[in-house]
């Protein structure tokens, strides 16, 4: 009980100190006249992104430096928020509305962190994350932005950071997560890590926030939006690396937030404005910066962008400057300061994960080679298979089927979850129905809802895209095939909102019962502990939490209230800030 309750109360505090930049950056966005909702929520995130990032570069400077900037994002943050409220020159209907992604992301959160920790193990929460809900053990990459934060916060420039075990480089992955917990490293920071458990989970749960955007940009209905969030919120994408706290959905969330931007009738506004510039390449950046793996949305969102109308050459050097502003010190870092940060880019882009002296571009000529020209097409054709899951998501479902028929239900669950977490279709567990019904009534659903049935459209086009994209750049050998952690998982939310946008389009009233359905049955495979640590038990008190959590987000995505409506705006030839409607 008294774990629970301790849990609760660093959970809040976690949740105003990680939630006060963002909305400090979107109250005064609004009190500049900003007045789109998706925009707003992009321009908080971005802001968060931006300042993460300001505070890594403070703390390499100097403990003193970052710890300064630490206090004064916190307290600037409080400062600002604080006098846009008490002007009282906010629309109540905006702040409404705004208050709905907000309220979203809590509640998801307090769901996540209790339903993680429902068996206890706060005293040791990031080795618990690597087997609570998975089917095995997973690696240890939830812990390597915790030990490099260490480093930095202590240390800043003065050295080369020491090797993570298995001689990982900190220059070898990207440092936004990082950068997240800098700011909240002098606060409240706990040795056995739970700090770093539950800011991870609040960062890896900012999905809410971008998909939000995303389904409000596209003006999808208030239904749909609520089956969207309801039904991501309970995957295996969400659950699973959530609180696996390794950085893969924190750049999904800004990649989704620059989408939101991009496909939607927004673009009209945002390639006509070189703050709409900025802005798409701070999420783009960001996100590139939270983890490589997010080119395979970028892609295709560029192509997109270029098909629905070419913004201007002014607009194109914007935002290329603001991508560099954000790439180009960390390139620096890693070939200068802590060379030669390619490790991960020869696992994935050449197949080598053992460590050599060889150069990124070497090595992938090196591989090419060996392979030839049939081996390399195998490969590549073996990428394609792991996303639909093929023989081993065969296997993995009849291992359970018959564990099922011998009473070894722990098994059956194991198998379960990992034919759900390697494969990027099958996670969608029962909602591949979808797919299938929008094969077959196709017209059906053009008819019925068109929107809907267009952001379905719209959605699978990226993801189809980004999955070839991803499966030709991959090189496609054993230890860099397209598992799904191996890519963005901007791609698998996007499938999501195709399997319920598109089943709501031709079944509206089959698709809420079959949502929920399928959502319960992600419940059903991911509550139960099979790896508890010693001496803990379920708590009542975590398990009332979690549904309240669960339970808050229903009720909140559902009585949504819709953005106030706004008057047309009349476009000019120049390029200006379209963002603030009049």
């Amino acid at each position: 009980m008294l774990d629970q309750l301790e849990l609760l109360c660093l959970l809040a505090v976690h949740l105003v100190f990680t939630a006060l930049p963002g909305v400090a950056a979107t109250l005064f966005a609004a009190r500049c006249g900003v007045r789109r909702v998706p925009v707003l929520l992009a321009i908080g995130l971005a802001a968060t992104g931006a300042l993460a990032m300001l505070c890594f570069w403070a703390y390499f400077g100097g403990h003193t430096l970052g710890q300064s900037f630490s206090w004064l994002v916190l307290l600037g943050s409080a400062l600002l928020a604080g006098v846009c409220l008490w002007e009282r020159k906010l629309d109540p209907a905006l702040l409404r509305t705004l208050a709905t992604p907000l309220l979203l992301w809590v509640f998801g959160s307090v769901f996540l962190v209790f339903f993680g920790f429902v068996h206890g193990g706060t005293e040791s929460g990031i080795s618990l994350a690597a087997v609570r809900f998975s089917g095995g053990t997973l690696p240890t990459d939830n812990d390597i932005p915790r030990f490099f934060t260490e480093w930095i916060y202590l240390h800043g420039h003065n050295g080369t950071p020491p090797f993570y075990p298995g001689e990982w480089h900190f220059s070898d992955r990207p440092p936004l997560q990082v950068g997240y917990m800098l700011l909240q490293r002098p606060f409240l920071w706990k040795a056995n890590g739970l700090d770093y458990q539950i800011i991870g989970v609040l960062l890896q749960q900012l999905w809410i926030v971008g998909l939000w955007a995303l389904l409000l940009a596209a003006r999808i209905g208030r239904v749909t939006r609520a089956l969207v969030l309801g039904a991501v919120l309970v995957s295996d994408v969400a659950i699973v690396n959530g609180f696996f706290v390794w950085p893969k959905m924190l750049p999904a969330a800004m990649l989704i937030a620059a989408i939101a931007l991009v496909v939607t009738p927004l673009w009209r506004e945002v390639r006509r404005s070189f703050w709409g510039a900025a802005l798409v390449a701070s999420l783009l950046g960001t996100a590139m910066l939270g983890h490589g793996s997010s080119l395979f949305g970028a892609i295709p969102v560029a192509l997109i962008a270029v098909y629905r109308g070419l913004p201007s050459w002014r607009w194109i050097v914007v935002a290329a400057g603001v991508g560099i502003l954000f790439m180009a010190p960390w390139s620096a870092y890693q070939k200068y300061e802590d060379p030669p940060g390619n490790r991960l880019n020869k696992w994935m882009l050449a197949g080598v994960d053992e460590i050599d002296g060889r150069g990124t571009l070497e090595t992938i000529e090196d591989s090419y080679r060996e392979a030839g020209f049939g081996g390399a097409l195998h490969d590549k054709a073996e990428n394609y298979v792991t996303m639909v899951g093929g023989g081993p998501f065969v296997t993995f479902v009849g291992n359970s089927i018959d564990a099922v028929g011998e009473g070894n239900l722990e098994l059956a669950v194991r198998e379960l979850r990992s034919s759900l977490f390697f494969y990027l279709v099958p996670s969608l567990g029962f909602l591949l129905l979808a797919l299938v019904l929008m094969a077959v009534f196709w017209r059906r659903g053009r008819e019925q809802e068109p929107v809907e049935w267009g952001f379905a459209l719209t959605c699978l086009l990226i993801v189809i895209v980004g999955a070839v994209i991803w499966g030709l750049i991959l090189f496609g050998n054993t230890p860099s095939r397209t598992v799904m952690h191996a890519g963005t998982f901007a791609l698998p939310l996007l499938l999501y909102c195709v399997a319920v946008c598109g089943l709501r389009s031709i079944f509206p009233r089959f698709a809420i019962y079959w949502v929920a359905f399928c959502s319960l049955v992600m419940l059903v495979i991911y509550a139960p502990m099979l790896e508890g640590p010693p001496g803990t038990s379920y708590s009542p008190l975590g398990i009332l939490l979690a549904l309240a959590g669960l339970i808050g987000f229903g009720v909140c995505a559902l009585r949504s209230s819709e953005p106030p409506v706004e008057p047309e705006i009349q476009l000019r030839a120049e390029p200006r800030s379209e963002l603030a409607s009049v």
